[in-house]
């Protein structure tokens, strides 16, 4: 079967193989066809060979952490032949850590833990996959097009879940929300916000392109301007750029009692000239959290097919900025101008 596989830690060595084996039984007992595959920076960065780890013993890693399948075969029957399905991409470490013990991996102790596609897991960028049922998610059949969304949408439902429960420390009333990025998870970002009935602002640099029309779909604000331009002070940022001086800027611009949650990766070895001590004044004055978040258990992509499956499927449908088929694999992880989001096709 064909696979998209790379050398960990080698650059460029992106290669289509054709003659990939067959998934082995003790990968799960849930036999699943492809049927897309979401394209992301992570994949990016590890193409690039920033980071990636092969499964024990294998020389290639195969990519795909956004996956969409079909299942052919379950003994346990957990799903039926044809139930959409996609596959949860964080396992827990062997030892296991208090956290993944309890079934929440996504806040893993010790960095045992293993990943599809990323880190000691082969990914779902494969003709077929397997997987075990506690890793199984269900998809409405209504998201056969779209369902590669959800594990970006696992991210933010995350996120929200740890908002929420972050906000319940007081008397918590919020009403404006900012996200600031409106790549994949930025715009589902505020896809959950405004599926929450807040007020939803969102910045991002691009003036043109289809970033300022997929936020007003939602009935929200785009905004294409510094932080510090802004005329509202949010009770709730949703930060996922990664950019520096970004991730600074909102930490300040919060409302007194604000929760600021970082869900962007930033690169390192940028220095930035900052006012740290006015920055923890205003922390502590105002009663604000900041916090990181990333990842997902299994709750928060069940939170996140829901979401899903309550949007409008032509706006999700619009997130998609070309659908490239396998067998012109490189095209799918070049990155275009005006791209959100890049799906590689197997089999739709």
């Amino acid at each position: 079967m064909r696979a998209v596989t790379v050398a960990p830690g080698t650059a460029d060595s992106l290669e289509l193989i054709e003659d990939y084996p067959e998934p082995a039984p003790e990968e799960g007992s849930i036999l699943v066809e492809s049927l897309a595959i979401g394209v992301c920076g992570t994949d990016h960065e590890i193409i690039a060979g920033e980071y990636g780890e092969a499964p024990p013993g294998e020389r290639r890693l195969v990519l795909g952490h956004e996956s969409l399948g079909r299942v052919l075969e379950d003994p346990t029957g957990t799903l039926q032949p044809g139930d959409l399905v996609a596959g949860i991409v964080r396992h827990p470490d062997p030892v296991p850590c208090p956290n993944c013990a309890a079934g929440e991996w996504d806040m893993c102790r010790n960095g045992r833990y293993t990943e599809h596609g990323i880190k000691a897991l082969p990914g779902f960028a494969r003709d077929r996959w397997r997987v075990q049922p506690p890793y199984a998610v269900p998809l409405d059949r209504a998201l056969g097009q779209v369902g590669m969304l959800l594990e970006p949408t696992s991210i933010v439902a995350k996120a929200w879940d740890h908002i929420e429960r972050i906000g319940q420390r007081s008397v918590w009333q919020p009403k404006t929300v900012l996200v600031t990025g409106a790549g994949p998870i930025g715009l589902l970002a505020a896809l959950l916000a405004a599926q929450r009935g807040f007020s939803v602002h969102v910045l991002d640099l691009a003036t043109s392109g289809p970033k300022p029309e997929l936020v007003h779909a939602l009935g929200a604000t785009y905004h294409s301007v510094p932080v510090h331009e802004l005329d509202f002070a949010p009770d709730v940022v949703l930060e996922c750029t990664g950019a520096p001086t970004v991730v600074l800027e909102v930490m300040c611009k919060a409302a007194p009692n604000g929760i600021v949650c970082l869900a962007g990766v930033s690169s390192g070895g940028r220095t930035i000239d900052f006012d740290a001590g006015a920055l923890n004044r205003s922390l502590v004055l105002e009663n604000n959290v900041v916090f990181g978040s990333v990842n997902a258990n299994r709750r928060h992509w069940e939170l996140a097919s829901d979401a899903l499956r309550r949007a409008d499927p032509l706006w999700l449908s619009a997130l998609i900025s070309r659908r490239v088929p396998v067998s012109s694999y490189a095209d799918a992880y070049t990155s275009g101008p005006d791209d959100i989001k890049v799906v590689l096709e197997f089999a739709i």
